[in-house]
């Protein structure tokens, strides 16, 4: 028994390709929507080619005129070890860029930190993140 096809009517073939073209706007705009979020979370550390010196002397700003919140670098609190001025001077950088960078604040210190997109929260240390 031979079985002729019908030839689907032009109607139903426009509404296929208008959904199918309504799918991959959505599909696109949720990538979009996901790279830009992942785009933002940034993090302010301090650059391992800055000298001890430079590193302690931003660190100061930040904790001091800076206004960054160092509480955690303090002697036992989570974020005290590992107990280098490298590790200090990077929560602290942080805590003033997440602070700051919506306002101006920048992650400069005297080219003694750099913006990184990995989290460099350990332990039970966790570095603020702020969108």
């Amino acid at each position: 028994m031979l079985m002729l096809l019908q030839p689907v009517p032009k109607i139903m073939l426009l509404r296929q390709r208008n959904l199918l073209a309504v799918i991959v706007l959505i599909s696109i705009s949720l990538i979009s929507v996901l790279r830009v979020e992942a785009q933002l979370e940034e993090w302010c550390i301090a650059d391992e080619q800055a000298s001890d010196a430079e590193l302690q002397s931003a660190l100061d700003w930040a904790c001091g005129k800076g206004g960054a919140d160092c509480s955690k670098i303090q002697k036992d609190q989570p974020c005290y070890l590992p107990n280098t001025v490298k590790d200090h001077a990077s929560f602290a950088f942080n805590s003033y860029f997440q602070k700051y960078k919506n306002k101006g604040g920048t992650c400069y210190f005297k080219s003694a930190a750099l913006i990184t997109g990995v989290d460099p929260s350990h332990g039970g240390c966790k570095y603020d993140y702020s969108h």
